[in-house]
């Protein structure tokens, strides 16, 4: 008697229950992050409506009801349709420095759509004029070095003379300062400010796919590439300064990737000049240091090769917290009165109770159903295949590489809900974390209907809600 061997067919419907189980596993995934953000949206209306202790209008996020149409409405359903038909055939198909010129200017006319939904005054001009921005302060600066040495004296509620608004007094002074030498070089406004953060925060999606070529391989990264382009966390990438902030941060990332992974000094040097920077944007972004953590032990062939990266990664490092300190601005003093200015203000109202598990909600709406999904799937590769993640980038580990760059940027997250340093506001603070959770969207089957998902997420969060910042 003698015996066959099964044929493809038959490989595949034996394969077809997996594939089934699997596709249910990512719609509880979805459903599960779903009723989180139900949740949230509930029991926070109640919280607010009863004890008035959340400072948010439309909880868990800093938004109001108010349905509304915009010029920018065609072009944002326009591209968002665009991007779902097309996307993923031509993410596939195109030379790679073209995929990437691509990804950026889709990535900047969504999000400029989504903003120009409000109209140009409060959707982008606007933004960072308002009492508690930047631009407020710009006149203060006229003697940077100065303003820079008195800066920790103006960070409390009640100091004398005066106190900086919530978020210069918020964040270091090179975020204040990026808008003050903006205005210096003519580009005088809100306007020009609003622009400069979706133009160069648009960029941050370019930044991880290059990451992701170098540490897993790109066939991943032009599968995550839609889902970077048309992600819902555009609709604050454009309304706030944060989306500038998470740009740099994924370039220090991707540049400390290029180092370990090709052995280059030139980009270990980049990366630490950008993660100076980014710790002089915001006292958070510390927490890059945990994806670069991740970076390192997937480079961890290259920097074997050459220890010497570290010498051009201390170099860059030094570059900005140098030329602060010796400006007269002592990061840690300002950071310790940081946190006393937040126990002054609504960080000290809030409960943490309900923030620990509604800042993730507010995760779940920057990144979207498809997010979700992807992430069981990247916890079930770590499961199977953690092995691989410390072979070399591309082939059957490429997965498990993916997976665990995933995982360090949820650490990140957990680690600063978890602080208590961010009680409401992540849909924008978190932002630069968001960005790394985002390929894992290239786990996923039938990308199509997922990002429908998500672009319908990103439609109805900017047409039903104004937004706040």
């Amino acid at each position: 008697m003698t015996r066959t061997l099964p044929s493809d067919d038959t490989r595949a419907l034996a394969r077809r229950p997996d594939v089934s189980r699997g596709r249910r596993r990512d719609l509880y995934a979805a459903g599960a992050a779903a009723l989180l953000v139900v949740a949230a949206v509930l029991v926070g209306r109640h919280i607010e409506g009863t004890r008035h202790t959340l400072f948010v209008d439309w909880p868990p996020l800093l938004a109001f009801w108010g349905p509304h149409l915009g010029p920018g409405t065609p072009a944002a359903l326009v591209l968002a349709v665009a991007t779902v038909a097309y996307g993923p055939g031509l993410a596939v198909r195109l030379p790679w420095r073209a995929l990437l010129v691509l990804a950026w200017g889709t990535a900047m006319a969504w999000v400029l759509s989504l903003a120009l939904i409000d109209g140009w005054q409060r959707g982008i001009a606007g933004r960072l004029t308002s009492r508690y921005e930047y631009l407020q302060v710009i006149d203060r600066f006229h003697d940077i070095h100065g303003t820079l040495q008195d800066f920790t004296r103006h960070i409390l509620i009640g100091s004398p003379d005066f106190y900086w608004p919530a978020h210069t007094a918020g964040h270091p002074p090179a975020a204040t300062l990026t808008f003050v030498l903006l205005d210096r070089v003519g580009l005088h406004g809100g306007g020009w400010a609003g622009v400069w953060c979706i133009t160069v925060g648009a960029t941050g999606c370019v930044a991880v796919l290059v990451a992701l070529r170098a540490l897993a391989d790109e066939r991943l990264a032009r599968r995550a590439a839609p889902f970077l382009v048309l992600a819902p966390a555009a609709v604050w990438m454009g309304t706030s300064a944060d989306g500038y902030f998470a740009a740099v941060a994924a370039w220090t990332v991707a540049c400390w990737a290029l180092a370990v992974t090709r052995g280059s000094y030139a980009a270990a040097g980049a990366a630490g000049l950008l993660f100076g920077l980014t710790c002089y944007l915001s006292y958070g972004l510390t927490l890059v240091a945990v994806i670069g953590a991740a970076v390192l032990v997937l480079g961890r062939h290259g920097v074997r090769a050459r220890p010497s990266l570290v010498l051009p990664l201390l170099a860059g490092l030094a570059v900005v917290p140098t030329a602060f300190t010796l400006a007269g601005f002592d990061w840690w003093a300002a950071y310790r009165l940081l946190a006393t200015r937040y126990d002054q203000g609504a960080g000290g109202v809030r409960p943490y109770g309900y923030w620990i598990w509604a800042n993730p909600a507010c995760t779940v709406l920057i990144t979207g159903l498809a997010t979700a999904a992807g992430l069981r799937r990247a916890g079930a590769v770590l499961v199977r295949r953690r092995g691989d993640v410390l072979t070399r980038p591309g082939g059957p580990a490429a997965e498990a590489r993916l997976a665990l760059l995933v995982a360090a940027a949820l650490l990140a997250v957990l680690v600063a809900d978890l602080s208590g340093m961010s009680k409401a506001e992540t849909e924008r603070i978190w932002l630069p974390f968001a960005l790394w959770l985002l390929p894992a969207g290239a786990f996923l089957p039938r990308p199509r209907a997922w990002l429908t998902a998500q672009a319908v997420l990103a439609l109805l969060l900017n047409h039903l809600l104004h937004t706040g910042w």
